[in-house]
Formats: C-alpha cells, structure tokens, sequence
C-alpha cells in the first residue's frame, strides 16, 4: 500500500489494450516463458552486445532492473537469502564493486577467501536466475575506507593515484588483470556461460579529471585502452564519465537520471543508470535520511520512458561496514533506507512498490523495444510520452504530471486523467495503479542474551615513553599505516613554580590545533577529554584547562581516525593529525611545545596483545565493571538471543569505540556524536548470527571517552509490524495483471480496491493495533484516526485477519458499509496497523 504523503503519492496505470496480434508475437512470447539459453542461469555462451537503444544479449532486447550488494558488507550465509529477496522484488542483475584493499591488504598477498569469495559470490547470482555488473574500478568510492585503495599504495615511490603516472598506472593493471583473469578462470563473463554481461572501469572519474589537466584527459584514454586489452567480451561502462572514449559506454549516476542525464557521448551508446540512490549514506552526525518508495519508482519509469534499459539501484541492500573498513566518518551502518535493510529484511514500502514499478515496465517492454517515440505536450507541466508501432495496437504511454505541488486533469486521446502532484501514469485505460503495502522496523530486548553480563573492566594504561622519538609530531595517515585507529604522541614538559599561575581559579590552557580526525588528553595519567573533526570539516582545535604540577609534566595524546578518506583527486596527499601544540596562561606567556621531541606509538596495548579474543584476555588483569573515563576495555558473555530474527547491541550510555563479538571486529560505534535532532546517528550495531555460538558469547568493547556498560542491551530485529493504506479510489494493484501473448489479462474477476496484508516468514498476524476507515493519516507506526472514522473498522479488520499470515479487506465489503458508517458522502481510505508473531 503506498503512504499517503501529500506531493509524493505515485501514480501509476497501465494499457489495457497492450495488443499483438501476430502469430510470430504470441510465439516469441510463448518461448520468453521457457528457461532458454539467453537467460541468466544458463550456462550456455551468450553474446552480449548493444547499440544506440539496450544491451542485447544474444541479439535480444532486455530491460534491466539491477541492485547493489556488495559481498564483504554481510557474512556469507546471509548472500543465499539477500539474492533470494532481490529476485523476489524483480531484479534481474545484481551489481558489486571489487575492493582491491580486502583483496591485497599486504603488496603481493592475495586474499579471496569467506567472506572476500568473489567467485562464489558471482556465481550465487546466476544460481538465482540473475546477471551480473562487475565494477572493477579499482578505485570504487562507495564509502569505503580508502575508495577501495590498499594503504601501501601511498607508500609507492613518486605514485599520484588515479592519473597518468607510471607507478599507478601499474599497480592498478596488475590488479584488474589479476581480477578479470580470476572471473575468466571460473567462466563467469557471459560469452564463456556466466552471468557477468557488463564490467565497469574507473568511477566518477570527472569529478576530479580537471585537478589532473592533461594527466587526467590521457589517463580515461589509458584506462579505457587497458579495459578493453583484457578482452572479456562484454560491454565495458565508465560511470560519470562524458568523454568516456569508444566503445566504453558512459553512464549516469544520481537520484533523477531521466531529467539530469545528458546522454550517451555516442549515437550507439545506450542509456544506462549505474547508480538510483535509494537513500543516503549517513556519517556519524547525520540525522535519518530518507528517500520516498513513490519517488524512486517515479524516477525509474521516468527514465525507461525516456530511452532507459538498465537501472541499478545503488543500494538495494547497503549492509554493514564491519570492522573498519567505512571511510570518513561513515557509519557502521550503511544504506539502511535500502528496499533491503541493513539485517536483510524487506523494507516496505520500498521494497514492494519497486517490484510493482519493475512488473509495470515490464508490461511495457513490447512497445517500448518495437515501438517509435514522439512527445506530446498536454499543458503547462503536462506531458505524454508515446511508444507506438504505426499500424498496429502495439502502444504505450507515459502521462507525466511535473508539477511538484498541484494535482492536474490531463486531457490524452479523448480522456481525461487525473495525476497526483509529480506523478506518472502509463495509458491508456489508467484502471492500474500500484499499491504496495507497509511495515514497520521494531527492535526488542532479547530475554535469553541480557540475562547477566558480569561486566568486567581494564583500563588501558597510558604509555610511559613508547620511543619512536622525533622533534615534532608524526602525520597519523602514515603514523598508523591503516593498521589502527589509534596512536599515542607523548611528551613531558618540566615547569617551574614561577611557571604557573598564582591564582587557584586560572589554569594554564592546553590548546592543539589538529587536521583530523580526533583525539582524547591525557595529562599526567589523568584523561582531561577529546575533541573531533567532522566529515565535512576534519580539521578541529581541542581546548583545555589543565592542572599541571611544578616538576615533570607528561602530556598524551591519544589521535584517532575514522576510517580514511575515499573521494576527491591526490587522495595521497591527505593528512591527519596534530600539527600546533601550545600552553596558553602560563606566567612566562604562551609556550609553542610543538617541537618538543614527541615519543609515538601505533595502537591500544589491548589491540596487541588481542584482548578481544578468548586466548587474548587473560594477558590483562580485569576488575569488576562501572563507569569510566578515557580508553577502557570492557567484556562480557551472552547466551544466543532466541528465536531467528537478527541481533543487534544496543549500546546505551556509551561513548565511541569499538565492538568485538567471539574476536570479530563488527565495527565502530559513536554515541556520543549527536545529530542535530541530539540523537546518536546509529544507536544498534548488528551481529550477524553466524556471528554467535549458543552460550558463551564473549563480547570486548575498548570505549575511548566515558562509558558505563550496565544499559547495553542486545536486541532482536523484526519487521513484523505490517500496514495498509488504501482508499475507495485506489484503482486494483498491478499484482493483479500479467502479460499473455501481447495483451493484459486479469488475473481475478474481483479488483476493485482492498488492503492486502501478509506477514513475513510464515508468521501470523496476532494482533490489530490500529484500523480507521475514514480520513486517517500518518505512516506505519504513526497513524492517527482523522476527524471521520468507522466505529466497527477494528472488529472488521480482526475478523478478516487474525490469526492467519495473510488476509485481503474489501472497501466495499457490507461490514464497513453498514448503514451507521461515519462521512457516507466521502471517499473513504483504510489504514491498518497489525502485530505478526509465530503461532504460539
């Protein structure tokens, strides 16, 4: 069911009249029923080709519904049931990224293993019917630490990255050849019987392409020559990319391609959209983001209306950046907003208002490959665009309301058609519009997992002097060498009494000025506080007053990063770091102790010695659990929460560090950076349940700033809130029709509008927690009754649904029009919020 939201209500009819009447349509389409060697799960060597309109593959036409998973963002046994769900919601091609940093973490030592399988990963996707879009890169973005890009890369002598310099330019063919070998020797391009029908080079290249001059003009030359050298005989893309060189096919990435994308740079190129951002990717300070099912889908039928054959939603599941593979500042949890949400469970009504939109172009294709387009203007913001195939009924149309606040009466062919503000209907009966229903993501306190932590503490010591020793403090990118998060600087200072102040009340100020990305003080063993950058502005200035003594003063900073930067030209050239260190207040004036020979070390004690892991622990002497100040590690045991459904810690009443589960780094947290709405930007941290052992999970947390364990919690996740929103008006649901031999059949005698609910895993529904027939509104989770409701439309609702997985509600059913129903002369809507749970 689609949310009533007031502009972004999508409308979306079809052709009733979808007519071939030639014997050789309804044979071909007799044949497109049947598994033949052009579909994705067959073996069988396919020749993959395009021109001005589509990719062909073996000389056929086909439209391409794409989403993102990437495979190092979930565990393995989680890849079966994702792809399960994205051919479910009617994509036929899956796209991932390689990343070349899980991949060659050392120069020379490769890794494809378990969850880094690419091969399997690929393979998976043809064993569920679907292609494949390899994004080689190797510099991928994608918020990821580094853009994909192992850290020895910046140690390579004279490289810039991604310009026409000799050293990269070599390290980054050896590794797209050793990648596309890999693919070939398991026979995974689609002329060898695979699913792989496209592979893309570079990304967003012209972003930065201008910063390099003519360096950046020959290196999209030079990489597009190198792409084509490997002969894997499919297409090649270059996204972002307008002077993408020939045959390498340039494509557009954005939120509403079929208005912003200029084109192919070549008449035999077809349109092609790589990225459909579902959402948006937050960073640790971000509020929520959103991006509304009505307006995604509108922008996919508007780009298939305006020559579109593939579009890729980027994400279609985001997942989660374990350990600390997130760039800058990303959160651990990626594209949650996705149809697929970060623990894999459907979101609606995304997920099932896409799958209408994709069956909805779909019943479109014939017109749309055999037909001629022409534009007809309506009105002001009106528009139909036409696919037709002179002398036959072969037709379809595209009625565009572009007016983003006011419905519009659209006037096409006789009729007339009323469009909701920014919305699109495909003609010419306009009887179907798709509605898709709802539900609602709850998070639950496990009974079996919090039974009793015993938290137990350890507090990190500060290092007395770790040597390493230089005149000024090291830059931290190329201190830590990506191999932690943390390095401590540490100096001492000695003071005189007539040094300090002679007030009690004035204190000396310790002032750092640093270029990212944070960093917590200590002074004389004493944590004094911390001080961060942000995305947007990583540089930062931490302030203090502190307490020196006369004699030795010992002062330690403990520099952290969040992941490292994965945008932007001469990403080599980053730095992160204290660069000024001074002493304001004192009685001698303000002392510069920036050069005062500054011992570093790489890493937490803990880190080293592996205290996160059973045969790490035992190194360190632990004390009994509380609140703490400055880097303390914290560990526990849990039992296995009950029941399916996926895990999450909540990590109340922490600050910012780290969670290890069983020894596996499941990724940073950061309560304590709020967002604008004073929220923690992500409060639950998933554990996948591949995770876990039925007893005796440990979990180690090392928090940097001020915590107290004794409100963690681990909760389970579910989407078993489900809701419906439909009104008299609603035309019946796309689900309801199929394509036969060229014409659109019903599938039911019935459709006229009702509210259909189901549950998820075969569970049923226990429970209706709300049901108004009138004028309600809201979302799922939040509907309020209106100012006119039936008094009967709970008993009503509970009778159609309870206690069974799925129900269907009639509007015009007798029990809701009874002769006491409330507004007789309105066109009434139902909305429905209901509970499913396993049958106990």
């Amino acid at each position: 069911m689609v949310q009533v939201e007031p502009g972004r209500i999508l409308l979306i009819t079809f052709l009733s009249t979808l007519l071939i009447t030639s014997s050789i349509a309804q044979k071909e389409e007799e044949e497109e029923e049947e598994v033949d060697p052009d579909s994705p799960e067959s073996t069988t060597p396919k020749e993959v080709t395009y021109d001005s309109r589509s990719l062909l593959v073996n000389g056929k036409r086909m439209l391409f519904f794409s989403g993102s998973i990437h495979y190092p963002r979930s565990p393995p046994d989680a890849w079966p049931d994702l792809l399960r769900k994205a051919k479910m919601g009617g994509l036929n091609m899956v796209e991932t990224y390689v990343f070349w940093n899980i991949h060659e973490p050392v120069q020379g030592k490769y890794n494809f293993e378990g969850e880094y399988d690419l091969v399997k990963f690929i393979k998976l996707i043809q064993q569920h019917k679907m292609f494949a879009m390899l994004r080689v890169g190797p510099f991928i973005q994608g918020e990821w630490n580094h853009g994909g890009l192992p850290y020895w890369l910046r140690e390579v002598p004279n490289i810039i990255f991604r310009c026409d310099n000799e050293p990269f330019k070599m390290h980054m063919k050896k590794f797209v050849t050793l990648v596309i070998e890999k693919m070939k020797q398991a026979k995974l391009f689609a002329p060898q019987g695979g699913p792989i029908i496209v592979s893309q080079i570079e990304n967003e290249y012209n972003t930065i392409q201008l910063a390099f001059r003519e360096r950046g003009d020959s290196y999209v030359q030079w990489a597009a020559k190198m792409a084509l050298s490997l002969d894997t005989k499919v297409p090649w893309i270059m996204c972002k990319q307008k002077d993408a060189p020939d045959p390498i096919i340039n494509t557009c990435n954005g939120r509403h391609c079929g208005d912003t994308f200029t084109g192919p740079n070549g008449p035999n190129k077809p349109f092609l959209w790589t990225e459909n951002w579902t959402a948006q990717f937050r960073v640790f300070g971000d509020p929520p983001s959103q991006r509304s099912a009505e307006d995604l889908a509108f922008s996919i039928i508007r780009f298939c209306s305006k020559n579109g054959t593939l579009v890729n939603y980027y994400m279609y599941h985001g997942g989660t950046n374990f350990g600390r593979t997130s760039s800058s500042f990303t959160t651990t949890r990626y594209y949650d907003e996705a149809p697929l949400d970060e623990f894999g469970l459907i979101r609606e009504p995304k997920w099932g208002h896409l799958k209408d939109a994709h069956r909805a172009v779909n019943l479109c294709k014939r017109a749309l490959f055999s037909g001629s387009p022409f534009v007809q203007k309506l009105g002001p913001d009106q528009e139909a665009r036409v696919w037709e195939q002179p002398g036959t009924s072969l037709c379809s149309a595209f009625l565009t309301n572009n007016n983003t606040k006011k419905p519009q009466a659209l006037r096409f062919r006789g009729q007339d058609y009323q469009l909701p503000p920014r919305s699109i209907s495909i003609l010419p009966d306009c009887k179907t519009e798709i509605t898709t229903h709802h539900n609602s993501r709850n998070i639950v306190r496990s009974g079996a997992a919090n039974k009793n932590f015993n938290w137990e503490m350890y507090r990190e010591v500060v290092p007395d002097d770790p040597g390493n020793k230089l005149n000024e403090p090291r830059e931290l990118y190329e201190l830590t060498k990506d191999t932690s998060d943390y390095a401590w600087y540490i100096t001492t200072l000695d003071l005189g009494r007539r040094d300090l102040p002679m007030k009690n009340e004035i204190l000396p100020v310790l002032r750092v000025a640093s270029l990212g990305h944070g960093l917590h003080c200590y002074v004389n063993g004493k944590y004094i506080g911390t001080a961060h950058g942000s995305k947007v502005e990583k540089s930062f200035v931490f302030q203090k007053p502190v307490e020196f003594q006369a004699g030795s003063n010992q002062i330690a900073l403990l520099g952290f990063l969040v992941g490292l930067p994965d945008s932007g030209a001469y990403m080599e050239k980053r730095y992160a770091g204290p660069r000024s260190i001074t002493i304001l207040g004192l009685n001698t004036g303000t002392l510069d102790i920036t050069l005062n020979t500054w011992s570093h070390q790489v890493g937490l004690d803990g880190e080293k010695n592996q205290i996160y892991t059973q045969n790490g622990f035992p190194k360190v002497q632990w004390v009994k659990g509380g609140p703490s100040e400055g880097v303390t590690w914290y560990k526990g045991y849990f039992d296995a929460p009950e029941g399916d459904n996926p895990v999450a810690v909540k990590m109340t009443g922490m600050g910012k560090g780290m969670i290890y589960i069983n020894g596996i780094n499941i990724g940073r947290y950061w309560m304590s950076y709020l967002s604008p709405l004073k929220r923690p930007t992500q409060s639950e941290y998933h554990i996948p349940r591949s995770y876990l052992k039925p007893t005796m999970n440990l979990i180690v947390i090392v928090e940097d700033e001020k915590g107290d364990p004794k409100d963690i919690e681990i909760v389970l996740v579910d989407r078993d809130t489900i809701c419906g929103f439909i009104s008299e008006n609603h035309p019946p649901s796309v689900r309801l029709f199929e394509g036969k031999g060229g014409k659109l059949v019903a599938l039911e005698k019935d459709l006229k509008p009702r509210v259909e609910l189901e549950c998820p895993s075969q569970k049923q529904i226990v429970a209706v927690e709300f049901a108004s027939f009138g004028d309600p509104f809201g979302a799922c989770g939040h509907y309020v009754e209106g100012n006119c409701t039936s008094p009967v439309a709970k008993q009503v609702v509970e009778k159609f649904c309870l206690g069974k997985p799925s129900c269907n509600i009639p509007l015009d059913t007798p029990d809701l029009k009874n002769k006491n129903e409330a507004c007789p002369e309105m066109k009434k809507t139902l909305a429905i919020q209901a509970k499913c749970a396993f049958k106990a």
